[in-house]
């Protein structure tokens, strides 16, 4: 593979926009899709190259990411996808999907004849946007040397972490804290108002202290402000990232009650509606 490799991205949401943008201004190769063409055409002022499907993204390209929302859409892209994929290529799934999930699509990349690197990331838009992903990554160690200069481009740290599957494991656990962190906040805030005080009272009184962390602030002041712009992680992938580590741990005999709570208060939310919110308007629903 040449030193450059030619990159497909399908897949330009809020995290694969910003990765987009770094993959290009790397001097990268790259040729991106987009279920809703008119989200990916402003990556061509980066110096990507907008294309109209999956096939002609990945056609002769050295490595195929997937950054979309759950299994089934990686699948059926990547099925859209299967007669232009080379016998080459090296698929980099960035998507959360899951154990099962992963499973699945570990299986179709073995029928697809591609290699396949499990590596979903930590971070949202702003560190999608600045390269500065976390990277989880695992699979064939041959793959390493080929997605070095991607991982290069969107990452600021990269952990290698054994076979394909690993990635996704450790990426449900980071999203275990994030939800029980952001479900904590709003908790606190719902019974400092049940209590009668001033809830930005709790904000201050945690503020720079050991309890505090840049997600207690920035999360409760935007459920006081009732600010819920989808900037970092949707409501909606909340309430699927709940309910994956949930089944995870389910399958892995372990309760997990404070995610169970959690899970509930997601899915209450977003059947309320506000699954095209920040995952901070589950606030609303408590």
């Amino acid at each position: 593979m040449a030193h450059r490799p030619t990159v497909a991205l399908l897949g330009t949401g809020m995290m694969g926009a910003g990765m987009a943008r770094n993959i290009a201004a790397a001097g990268i190769p790259l040729r991106v899709w987009n279920r809703t063409r008119s989200k990916a055409e402003p990556l061509a002022e980066a110096g990507a190259t907008v294309v109209d499907s999956p096939a002609d993204a990945v056609r002769d390209a050295d490595i195929v990411i997937t950054m979309l929302f759950d299994t089934e859409s990686v699948a059926a892209t990547m099925e859209q996808a299967r007669d232009a994929l080379g016998d080459d290529a090296v698929w980099l799934q960035q998507a959360t999907v899951g154990i099962d999930g992963e499973a699945q699509l570990s299986k179709l990349a073995v029928d697809l004849g591609v290699t396949y690197v499990d590596a979903p990331v930590l971070g949202t838009r702003k560190p999608a946007e600045d390269g500065a992903l976390v990277v989880l990554a695992s699979g064939p160690e041959e793959a390493r040397e080929p997605l070095q200069p991607v991982l290069d481009a969107i990452a600021s740290r990269v952990m290698w972490l054994g076979p394909a599957g690993a990635g996704t494991r450790l990426k449900l656990v980071a999203n275990s804290w994030v939800l029980t962190v952001v479900e904590g906040i709003a908790e606190s805030l719902t019974l400092a108002r049940a209590l009668g005080l001033d809830e930005q009272h709790f904000l201050d009184v945690v503020k720079g202290g050991a309890m505090d962390a840049p997600y207690v602030q920035l999360k409760g002041s935007a459920m006081l402000a009732g600010e819920f712009t989808p900037a970092s992680f949707g409501l909606d992938g909340a309430a699927k990232d709940a309910d994956l580590i949930v089944t995870a741990a389910r399958e892995a005999g372990v309760e997990l009650a404070v995610l169970e709570a959690a899970r509930a208060h997601f899915a209450r939310a977003l059947e309320a509606g506000h699954g095209d919110k920040d995952m901070a308007a589950t606030y609303l629903e408590h």
